[in-house]
């Protein structure tokens, strides 16, 4: 009886995957149009366990793709839309090439749309999952928003994508969701917590863009993602503002315009909404919000813990508190601070912002109004103060929301040398993790290293250094009795040490008690017994484990070299700023003497 088995690879990872040359024959699809179905569905190559029988035995490294995957892209209907603008450039083409310009005028007005609707739906069934996967999306959509017409970015894309990150940031505005701020040299990283989901983004700073010369970035491939997310971020927006009974899209009360109308209507009201100073317009102001009613914590729950609860209850009133931050306070800014990112920090929690009406649209009161409690300022020094308000430096603004409380203004005035700006998205509790010397000097009073704010501490100390030399230069010529006097006093005193010690050693001499051997325990002994018992307990370790163990030995290896890295840096930074002390103190002390 002869037994005919399976042929070789047509089960198990064999079957499984194929090569993306096999999917773009079974899809019938060009490179391109197989990138952006991939991008549009979510489908991404996949990492098989044994490469050599997902290849079928095959050399080298392939883009391998799950057959599932391949298959439920055979069903999707955007397929037959790509090859409609196949067919539409062909005769486009076509129609150029013979000069029919009729004919080409009339297929350019049916030109084929293409509807990612029901791919948002598909990919995202429950708003709580377009919440979570809003990060990148935000990212995105607040960078194209800064582009210009480029080749593969039209100008509509970005002007799109500035409008609905507006109408996002109002969103923060109205529900006070903004939790976290940091400035970097990447731009300002944002976090807020909507529906009980934590979202961070990033938005760039406002610089002139540069091409780019080498094409580096593949903008067609990112302007694919946009095309998605820009449908994702609108459906996203109309959940929100109506989950706050707000007019969608943004509208604000007409009766508080008191300037005029632009020759534009529709410029003027887009130049109000991204002023993000315009309080919007209620469905119903009856309906009170639902996110504004305060939260009740369940107390009767079996699983919670005491300490849990406590620890909850002393967060909510912490995120209550910074709700209202800026409560009750009128900011004004001058023109050469960052307009848009403060103005949302500070209308975050609850405070007034105004600005040269002559600069932007949507400032509510001037600089002369004797109400303003603070003027964020960035310059050395004014001309014009006023004795009722405190002109700030604007990290005072970001560093107070970090801290939730304001933060004492004297180490943020005008001109003053500010303290370091901390990031508040690193989380000190974990273990193998880098902390600045400025923020452990914080967490712990008594820290006190050598590095810690070298050049603070030279920066304080350099008036009483100066002081000294001073003193030291101009009275050189009345100290030089009492330094010969000195001298003559330490010449006697050396004398009679060394006459002590010729004691002592004759003392020494003449004892016959010896000292008695104390057994030590060898240190090299021990740590080589500690390593011998740790080798053997990683043997015991099983099987199955043994992978997860070395991945995470591997992680924490690269945790330990990038701290150092990151404590060398810091070595390096403070000798630097210590040069720099000491040269500056040296010019200084030979200009006095000159």
């Amino acid at each position: 009886m002869v037994v005919i088995g399976k042929k070789k690879y047509q089960s198990g990872e064999g079957a499984q995957f194929m090569t993306r040359k096999a999917a773009l024959k079974k899809l019938q699809l060009s490179l391109n149009e197989f990138r952006k179905l991939c991008i549009l569905k979510g489908i991404y190559p996949r990492e098989p366990r044994n490469r050599k029988r997902a290849q079928k035995g095959e050399v080298g490294i392939k883009t391998l793709y799950h057959k599932k995957d391949i298959q439920f892209l055979m069903h999707e209907p955007i397929i037959w839309k790509l090859r409609d603008y196949k067919i539409f450039n062909r005769k486009v083409g076509r129609a150029r090439a013979m000069r029919d310009f009729g004919e080409m005028k009339r297929y350019l007005s049916k030109h084929p749309t293409l509807k990612l609707d029901h791919i948002v739906k598909e990919r995202y069934p429950t708003f709580i999952d377009a919440l979570r996967d809003l990060d990148d999306c935000l990212t995105l959509c607040f960078l194209f928003s800064t582009f210009p017409s480029l080749p593969h970015i039209p100008r509509d894309q970005s002007a799109l994508c500035r409008r609905l990150t507006i109408e996002f940031l109002h969103y923060v505005i109205a529900a006070k969701a903004l939790r976290k701020v940091f400035i970097s040299i990447k731009g300002y990283y944002y976090q807020a917590e909507i529906k009980g989901q934590t979202i961070n983004w990033i938005i760039p700073h406002h610089f002139s863009f540069e091409p780019q010369e080498k094409r580096e970035v593949d903008f067609k491939v990112m302007s694919i993602f946009v095309e998605f997310y820009i449908i994702m971020l609108g459906f996203v927006n109309y959940r929100l503002y109506h989950s706050l009974n707000l007019f969608y899209p943004p509208k604000f009360n007409s009766t508080e315009l008191c300037e005029k109308v632009l020759v534009d209507e529709e410029a003027f009201v887009s130049e109000r909404i991204s002023a993000l100073n315009v309080p919007l317009l209620s469905l119903d102001p009856s309906i009170q919000n639902v996110d504004d009613e305060e939260m009740e914590i369940d107390q009767f729950s079996k699983d919670a813990d005491a300490k849990q609860l406590e620890a909850a209850k002393l967060e909510a009133e912490k995120i209550k508190k910074l709700k209202t931050l800026f409560k009750g306070l009128k900011f004004f800014l001058n023109r050469e601070v960052p307009r848009e990112p403060l103005v949302f920090a500070l209308r975050c929690f609850g405070g007034e912002v105004s600005w040269d009406k002559l600069l932007f649209v949507g400032a509510t009161f001037d600089e002369n109004d004797e109400t303003i409690t603070h003027q964020i300022v960035d310059r050395p020094s004014m001309d014009k103060q006023f004795i009722s308000r405190y002109y700030v430096q604007p990290q005072w603004v970001f560093d107070s929301v970090n801290a939730r409380e304001l933060l004492p203004i004297e180490k943020y005035l005008m001109g003053a040398v500010l303290p370091p700006h901390l990031s508040p998205f690193s989380d000190s509790r974990l273990d193998q993790t880098y902390i600045p010397p400025e923020e452990r000097a914080m967490m712990d009073p008594e820290y006190r290293p050598s590095n810690v704010n070298d050049g603070e501490s030279s920066s304080e100390h350099e008036e009483d250094e100066d002081k000294q030399e001073n003193v030291e230069i101009e009275g050189n010529n009345e100290n030089e009795e009492e330094e010969t006097e000195e001298e003559d006093n330490n010449q006697y005193v050396k004398l009679l040490d060394e006459e002590k010690e010729l004691e002592r050693l004759k003392k020494k001499k003449a004892m016959k008690v010896k000292a008695g051997e104390v057994s030590k325990d060898d240190p090299y002994e021990k740590e080589r017994q500690e390593k011998q018992e740790y080798r053997l307990r990683e043997k015991m370790i099983k099987k199955k484990h043994r992978n997860l163990y070395r991945s995470m030995m591997q992680g924490r290896k690269e945790r330990a070299k990038e701290i150092w890295l990151l404590r060398k840096k810091r070595r390096i930074h403070d000798t630097d700023e210590k040069e720099k002390h000491k040269e500056a103190r040296k010019l200084r002390k030979s200009q006095i003497v000159e």
